[in-house]
Order: C-alpha cells, then structure tokens, then sequence
C-alpha cells in the first residue's frame, strides 16, 4: 500500500480527491441508468484504493471493484461497507476470508464454486452471492461460453450460493473500429439468452469497462466497470476529450544539487547523453525505484522546472534523475514537476505512456511506495 506523509526526501505525489470525484459524476452521467463500478484495484491505480474508493462511493458509485482478496480486506478494515467485487476467482484457501469479510467473488470453474459452496457450509454462512464470468474472447479467464448455462445451473442448485451476476471482459474496446467487441458482445448476448430461456439471468449484467463505456453504449447493461476514467485518463489516446476527465495525480520533486559542466560532457550511466555547449544540471532525487521508467531520458522525456519543460539529461538511474537546464538559474529546492502542471506547461502520464510504448496505466501504477501520497480534496483540505 502506499506510503503516507511528507517524507524526508523532497518527492511525493499529490492525488486530488475532487478530480476523482468529478470523473465518477461524469462517468455515471454517462453510464446511467446503468450503475457504477468504481475499480480501486492495484491500490487504486496507484493512487490509494481507500481514498479514492470513499470519494468515488460520495460521488455516485455503488460498486467497488478489485483484483485480489487481500485488497478488499484492506477496504473493509478502513471501514467501507459497498458491495465490492473480486474480479477474478479467488483461490480456494482465500474463500473463509471472501466470507469473513463479506466480498463478492468472480467464479468461471466447477472446483471455484465448489470450493466457495464448501466455505459457505462449513461456516453455517447465509448463501454467498457469487457473479460467473464468461471468457468470450479475451482469454485470460472465464467460462466458455458452451458451458455457462451449466454452470450456472450448479450455483443455482446450491443452497450456500446464489448467481447475483454475470459478466465478460472486452479486449479491444479501446479500439472502436476493430470488429472483435462486436463479436464478443454477441457471444454474451448468446448465453444472456440461454439464461433467460432457463429462468437463470441474474439481476445484474456487467460487461463495460471505462472504453467500452465511451465507445459501445450497448455493452453498459445494469452495471459498468470504470478503471482508469475513475482517476482521470483515457483508456487509449484516441478516446482523448470522448468524456471530460482530470487527472488526479501528479508527481513532484525538488532539485538536490546542481552543477555547471563544460561542453562535451556526457551524462549518467553508459554516458549516451553529450552536451553540445556549456550547460547547467539539474539533480532531482528520484529514479526507476519511484516509478520513474528508466528509458524515459532516451525517449526524449521532459520535466517541468520555473513553469518550463526541460529535458532529461542521460539514463535515469534508480534514485535521481539529471535535468538539463541550459543557462537558466535554477537552485536547490526549485520544484520540479514530473507528471502534472506547472506555469502555462502540463506533462501527462499518457505522454510518458506514448513515449515509451505503453499505457498510462502502467506508468500510474508504477510509481512506488517509496514515493510519499499528499491527499487534496480530502474534507477541501491536505492530508
């Protein structure tokens, strides 16, 4: 989990809490009258799941949603009592605690729902309600398709479970020219179909995540599933400005040292970055160990120092950074912003993302613990 506090070392991020909630209206704006599914998975994108899930259920979301067992523990213990889902199924030693702590689990195998049947019956629990995933294309886990009637049918036999829903994930929603989200739609559909032919189609049909809800309206059903819209950035540069999001972190640092060097100095490890002319460097204490990408200076990355973009000056190493900064006056203690704005300039994490060949997601839920969170719009004040 994220690291709390000021720290010692001048780095930390700031998450703005009213931008989080700014996002969720938006998105359930546009998902109603479907509900919403805020997922705080991976701490919250790495933004502080407990945080973001209390601003997100203020601002519209019914649902929370996260990837393991042990990170809907961490949200029941501060306190938060939405229905949360699992989104995938939990081993069968994890199933006394999806019990203990009321979650509620994702299934797609026989030996999952057996397993969370037994938990239920060994604990004299009331029937444990459970959503049955179903692989229509994406292929990293659910049910084929063939075989969900079945196995909805065993949950429905059950007197430990009930079938509260069911859901698929799409794979290409964030490419809405690309046919494979219509196909995989109409797999689901097919087997929403037999489960209706068979009085099984549970009360709640879910198959949106934060693209799909952007870009397919009739994929949102009774439930959508909102990740990254949640904290502010779109699901791929071609849904930029679809639906108005703001960013809620940013990433800042101070300058540690600086030094004048001559022209035709190299810089950091492996020494690939050659001044031209007599320059001045900037260090800023933090490196690849914070979730800053260590390929970032070959890409061409910038930072933000007096309201302007400078550039990354050689190989980020674990710790610290160097800046080039020209003759510019830049001093220790200068404020140095990574992701974020400052003056009339803003970097953004989908601008490292497409630098480096990834998504912003991968960059937000990189920057480590080691990096201290500063929460904004907690009750409008710091903390």
């Amino acid at each position: 989990m994220t690291v709390s506090g000021s720290g010692l070392r001048p780095v930390w991020a700031e998450i703005d809490l009213d931008a989080v909630r700014a996002n969720v209206r938006a998105i359930v704006a546009c998902a109603a009258p479907a509900a919403v599914m805020a997922v705080v998975k991976a701490d919250g994108y790495g933004h502080g799941s407990v945080a973001v899930a209390r601003a997100a259920l203020e601002s519209g979301a019914t649902w929370l949603g996260v990837a393991l067992v042990e990170e809907g523990v961490v949200l029941r213990e501060a306190g938060i009592d939405a229905p949360i889902l699992v989104l995938s199924e939990p081993p069968a030693p994890a199933a006394p605690s999806v019990l203990e702590h009321g979650l509620t689990p994702v299934v797609c195998t026989p030996a999952g729902v057996a397993a969370l049947a037994a938990a239920v019956e060994a604990a004299g629990a009331a029937p444990l309600a459970v959503h049955l995933k179903v692989d229509t294309g994406m292929h990293r886990i659910g049910c084929p398709p063939d075989v969900a009637a079945a196995l909805a049918r065993d949950i429905a036999g059950r007197a430990a479970l009930t079938l509260g829903g069911v859901c698929t994930h799409f794979a290409v929603a964030d490419e809405p020219d690309d046919p494979y989200t219509a196909e995989q739609l109409r797999a689901f559909e097919v087997v929403l179909a037999e489960l209706d032919r068979e009085g099984l189609r549970p009360p709640l049909v879910h198959s949106a995540n934060s693209a799909a809800l952007i870009t397919r309206p009739d994929t949102r059903f009774d439930l959508v599933r909102a990740g990254i819209a949640v904290y502010g950035l779109p699901p791929a540069p071609g849904l930029d400005g679809r639906l108005e999001l703001v960013p809620a972190l940013s990433l800042h640092a101070r300058v540690s040292f600086v030094q004048d060097l001559p022209a035709g100095e190299r810089i950091s490890y492996g020494l690939k970055y050659r001044l031209e002319r007599a320059t001045r460097v900037a260090v800023v204490p933090v490196g690849y160990a914070d979730g800053v990408p260590r390929a970032l200076g070959a890409a061409h990355g910038e930072v933000l120092i007096g309201g302007r973009r400078r550039p990354i000056a050689g190989t980020i190493t674990m710790d610290q950074l160097m800046v080039d900064v020209g003759d510019d006056e830049v001093s220790v203690g200068d404020e140095v912003v990574l992701i974020g704005s400052q003056g009339d300039e803003t970097i953004r994490a989908s601008e490292w993302a497409e630098k480096l060949g990834t998504i912003p997601y991968e960059i937000v839920c990189g920057i480590g613990v080691r990096v201290p969170r500063r929460t904004l719009g907690a009750d409008g004040a710091r903390g």
